[in-house]
């Protein structure tokens, strides 16, 4: 069996030794005020009283958050641990949302000899989970070699040998979502259409406010219907601001939202963007043009560019991954929807092509069902 890894927290914090004899002044964390929702003229701005999408009345900028002041950043907002049973529970469900790609490895295994007849069903099933030809080719040409190394002749040690390959090949994707390094840390999420973008940043906003950081939100999403309305209602149920304009530039609106952060001390800024393919060349061009807009209004930000990735689209994934990194360089994933029909796989096709981190991965409707990705436990649910 595979040496257990550390359990990675959710979230990791900024930390770095303060200079000696230097007083560590940190102010107390902006209050997070609801959204208030008023009629809308369609020039309007739905947000709260306190803030108006107009970048020239921010008159007083946040300054972005010295070393000293980290490492109290870092022990206030300290993650705290989950509960045993949630845990539990997390994990017997993430194993079922993967049980069709499971079975289809595990079984391989039962009684097998250990011959060419069994590597070709090996490589026809981690084709066939959404592994890739460079990925599943990388690990059978492993797990020989370590057959052969080792003089392995039960299936089972085969099955152990594999599981150790797939873990070496995850565990670069297994990276903690960093806070407190930049006052505020702005977030950009892009993604397609309906691969979760909307509900994963109220899931997010959620999590982060339990780790006692304060969340405002951009709806820039200015082209479908009723993205502003459903950003609205996350904000709503987790208490959090909503920046939006009833019809204005999706750019400008992030824009609006980065300025307001910095003028109220806010620690977090998630800008929703709308779906768009890799294909659709003028509307990557517009992200683009958002994240230049972002970076205007406070240098080095956005700070982390996240692609959402819906876990069923299979082979698809690892070519919005490569458009949308060439396009952004994204800064990390999420992988949604790992609870019905999706295979796994493909997160081997991207630890392989385009190892991009994989901070989170979600495997229902809940705030609960969006958890840190641990390669080990995915492992264990893929090969258990």
């Amino acid at each position: 069996m595979p040496p257990a890894l550390p359990n990675i927290p959710m979230f990791s914090f900024f930390k770095k030794k303060p200079k000696e004899e230097v007083p560590v002044v940190v102010a107390e964390p902006a209050p997070v005020v609801p959204v208030v929702t008023a009629p809308a003229s369609p020039a309007s701005v739905v947000a709260t009283p306190a803030v108006v999408a107009t970048p020239t009345i921010v008159t007083a900028p946040v300054a972005e958050v010295t070393p000293a002041q980290a490492p109290v950043l870092a022990e206030v907002a300290a993650p705290q641990a989950p509960e045993p049973e949630q845990k539990r529970s997390w994990l017997s469900r993430l194993k079922a949302g993967l049980a069709k790609t499971s079975s289809n490895l595990t079984t391989l295994f039962i009684g097998a000899r250990i011959d060419d007849d069994l590597y070709e069903e090996l490589e026809a099933a981690l084709l066939t989970s959404d592994a890739g030809v460079e990925a599943t080719q990388f690990l059978l040409d492993g797990l020989k070699k370590k057959v052969k190394e080792d003089k392995l002749t039960d299936a089972e040690q085969v099955k152990a040998a594999l599981k150790v390959l797939l873990l070496e090949l995850l565990t670069p994707l297994q990276k903690p979502l960093e806070l407190g390094r930049y006052q505020p840390m702005v977030m950009m999420i892009t993604g397609v259409n309906g691969a979760g973008k909307t509900t994963t940043i109220g899931k997010l906003a959620k999590h982060m406010q339990t780790h006692q950081q304060s969340v405002l939100l951009a709806a820039g999403d200015t082209f479908r219907a009723a993205a502003r309305e459903q950003l609205t209602i996350w904000g709503e149920r987790n208490n959090v601001t909503v920046i939006s304009q009833e019809s204005g530039d999706p750019a400008a609106v992030a824009f609006d939202a980065v300025a307001s952060a910095r003028a109220r001390g806010t620690d977090v800024v998630m800008v929703d963007t709308a779906g768009r393919l890799p294909t659709q060349l003028h509307l990557m061009e517009e992200l683009k043009k958002i994240k230049r807009v972002i970076a205007k209004g406070m240098d080095g930000a956005p700070q982390e560019v996240l692609l959402i990735i819906d876990g069923n689209t299979g082979q698809n994934a690892l070519a919005q991954v490569k458009a949308f990194d060439d396009a952004l360089q994204l800064t990390g994933l999420v992988i949604t929807k790992l609870d019905g029909t999706a295979k796994g796989g493909v997160l081997a096709a991207i630890a392989k092509n385009r190892p991009v981190p994989v901070y989170f991965i979600g495997i229902g409707e809940q705030i609960e069902d969006l958890q840190p990705f641990n390669a080990q436990e995915f492992v264990d649910a893929l090969l258990s």
